[in-house]
C-alpha cells in the first residue's frame, strides 16, 4: 500500500512540475513575442529626455 502512496505522490508532482513548466514557457514565448511586435518602433525615449 505504501508504495501506491508514493507513486501516486510522484505522479502528483510531477504533473504539478509538468503544469508549471509549461506555464513558464508560454509566458517566456508571450514576451518574446510582444518584444518582437514592438521591434520596428526603435527606442522610446522618456519625457525627460526632450
Amino acid at each position: 500500500m505504501l508504495i501506491y502512496m508514493l507513486a501516486t505522490a510522484m505522479t502528483v508532482a510531477m504533473l504539478i512540475a509538468t503544469a508549471f513548466g509549461l506555464h513558464q514557457e508560454a509566458a517566456r514565448v508571450r514576451v518574446k513575442a510582444n518584444a518582437k511586435r514592438f521591434e520596428g518602433f526603435g527606442v522610446r525615449r522618456s519625457h525627460r529626455d526632450y
